[in-house]
């Protein structure tokens, strides 16, 4: 979703209020997300929590 929209890393980190590098890590899958920093990931993609739980590679 972040890169359909353009957004950078850094910026999504930003506007969701998370260490750039550790949003980086939760992309890539080498740490578990809160259910804090999905709320938050979602509201700075302008999205549901749905909408990215769908999206989400296991």
């Amino acid at each position: 979703m972040r890169k359909e929209r353009e957004i950078s890393q850094e910026g999504l980190a930003d506007a969701a209020g998370i260490e750039r590098a550790h949003y980086g890590k939760i992309e890539r899958g080498k740490v578990n997300v809160s259910f804090l920093n999905l709320l938050k990931i979602a509201k700075a993609l302008n999205t549901d929590l749905s909408e990215i739980i769908k999206r989400a590679r296991y």
